[in-house]
């Protein structure tokens, strides 16, 4: 038996034994499997619950909360910058790939706005050294922003501006098998803003980062904004506490249960925790729960 068939029958004895097991139909075990949104995972990013935790530290606490994906926020603790050599990188990756932790890549503060070109230069080559760093640790891409529309510059061109600078670095990245995340942040977090910036990308490995502001719901509200850029989604969106505040987090949870979205999800949390890993769990459950409550109105 070769290697490929070996594998397609031990996943279909474990399979069908899990079936017999529990005395439910297999066709009915495919369709929850298969049923929208259960592509979604819930992830962590190191702002702010995270930012004083080195990597092993970070890595541990992850794996006790059962958060299984992180983006690792430039500056912080955990030490993951561009600033590491080929053996540090190395270790990185190995300390990742030893756990159950995915590292989903850097959040970078890199951000193409600029007035100033010598400026604008200089964060391009370093969005660049990101994309190296997160490819040499084993992660999947990098987040940058846009991140503003500077006074005295016609929108246009600045939204155009942003989209050229997105094409150059996505075009790098995708050498390296990595995807540009641009966070919908700053002063350029309207939605349609946000849309026009994309309208300039062809790069396909260039998606946005949901950030649930409140600007989502502006205009004719959150459903309308999400439906401008649904299908430029990437595949990591950030998410607050969703017990906390007003935004319409299960109506969020509808939308990207709708469109079946397979990213991460990752917890950029702010409030002051006694014991984080505890609350990281706490919203493990309610991430589930509107999960489960979004599949149940489709």
């Amino acid at each position: 038996m070769s290697h490929a068939n070996r594998r397609q029958f031990l996943r279909t004895s474990l399979v069908l034994g899990s079936a017999v097991a529990s005395m439910r139909p297999l066709g009915s075990l495919a369709a929850l499997a298969d049923k929208p949104g259960s592509k979604m995972q819930l992830g962590f990013c190191t702002y702010l619950w995270g930012q004083d935790w080195d990597l092993p530290t970070l890595i541990a606490n992850c794996e006790k909360a059962g958060v299984l994906g992180v983006e690792t926020r430039t500056e912080h603790k955990h030490g993951v910058e561009p600033s590491l050599n080929a053996q540090q990188r190395a270790e990185v990756r190995k300390r990742f790939t030893d756990s159950k932790v995915k590292f989903l890549g850097p959040g970078s503060n890199e951000a193409f706005h600029y007035a100033e070109a010598a400026q604008l230069e200089k964060s391009i080559a370093r969005a660049k050294e990101f994309v190296k760093l997160s490819h040499d640790c084993g992660g999947t891409g990098v987040k940058v922003k846009p991140n503003d529309l500077p006074k005295g510059v016609p929108v246009e061109k600045t939204v155009a501006q942003i989209g050229k600078a997105l094409n150059e670095v996505g075009k790098f990245a995708a050498e390296f098998g990595q995807e540009i995340r641009l966070e919908v942040h700053g002063g350029c977090a309207q939605l349609p803003v946000m849309k026009q910036i994309m309208d300039h990308v062809d790069q396909p490995n260039v998606g946005l980062c949901w950030n649930c502001n409140g600007e989502d719901l502006q205009g004719e509200g959150l459903a309308s904004n999400f439906n401008l850029v649904k299908n430029r989604l990437g595949g990591t969106a950030h998410i607050r506490e969703l017990n906390v505040g007003d935004y319409p987090y299960q109506q969020l949870f509808d939308l990207l249960t709708r469109m079946d979205y397979a990213g991460w999800v990752l917890l950029e949390c702010r409030t002051k925790q006694d014991d984080r890993v505890a609350a990281m769990q706490e919203q493990k459950a309610l991430f589930a729960q509107m999960i489960a409550k979004a599949q149940a109105g489709l």
